[in-house]
């Protein structure tokens, strides 16, 4: 491991996760690391469904960090202030439902580690174990991540991962705007744009469907292709 990563913040934005909140907290703290300092940083973007509670629990360390938004403004939004108060080296975004696993950390983090990588990501579509759900909404990610690509020149499977894992210095003096799943393109072109170094690993994916709660819809879908333009070009 390199002697300069020395901590990795893990952003978690949260919003309606009673169910599945402990247990994403649970995978998170048992997650191999390599030996960095873990910083959870948890953004709840005005539950309704008693997350409040379950945060206002856990315990005060100085390793977790709890911020609550007066209404939803969605993930972006909570992202960007969980970065606003990250101090690791390193970030990685991490969703609170269990769709994505904390068991592959470590090879989200080797290429940074390694010093081969600014910026990382964890594809659902390049071989790992993946629950099978909706043929429509795989199709939309895959054409979403073709668009990207083309505009960002980049050959990336899975541009809408939650797994990004980045050095913090990429983001030090870069504006984010968006406020709900637009931050999967604005990221995406915003490092391409100052030309990090991506690698991509294979990740478990663990999908739900709508009545289990996913959030993600169509209308962000229509919008995620405004905001790959726009990233592209306008900072």
């Amino acid at each position: 491991m390199a002697a300069s990563f020395r901590k990795i913040s893990i952003l978690i934005p949260v919003f309606n996760e009673a169910c599945t909140l402990a247990e994403i907290l649970r995978r998170v703290h048992n997650s191999n690391t390599g030996g960095l300092e873990k910083e959870l940083i948890l953004v709840d973007d005005a539950s309704t469904d008693g997350t409040g509670d379950i945060l206002a629990k856990l315990p005060k360390d100085g390793n977790t960090k709890v911020f609550t938004h007066s209404s939803n403004r969605g993930k972006g939004a909570a992202i960007r202030t969980a970065l606003e108060h990250a101090t690791g080296d390193i970030c990685l975004i991490q969703d609170a439902d269990l769709e994505y696993d904390p068991a592959d950390y470590p090879k989200l983090l080797q290429p940074i580690l390694d010093g081969r990588a600014d910026v990382v990501y964890g594809s659902r579509f390049t071989g790992g174990t993946h629950r099978v759900l909706l043929f429509w909404h795989y199709t939309a990610n895959r054409f979403l991540t073709l668009l990207s690509n083309m505009f960002c020149n980049l050959d990336l499977t899975d541009m809408e991962t939650c797994y990004k894992v980045f050095r913090r210095e990429c983001v030090a003096d870069m504006k984010l705007t968006s406020e709900r799943f637009g931050i999967e393109p604005e990221l995406t072109a915003k490092f391409a744009r100052r030309r990090y170094r991506f690698y991509e690993t294979d990740i478990n994916y663990s999908g739900r469907d709508y009545a289990e709660g996913k959030k993600i819809n169509w209308k962000d879908g229509i919008a995620a292709l405004w905001f790959i333009v726009r990233y592209r070009f306008f900072d």
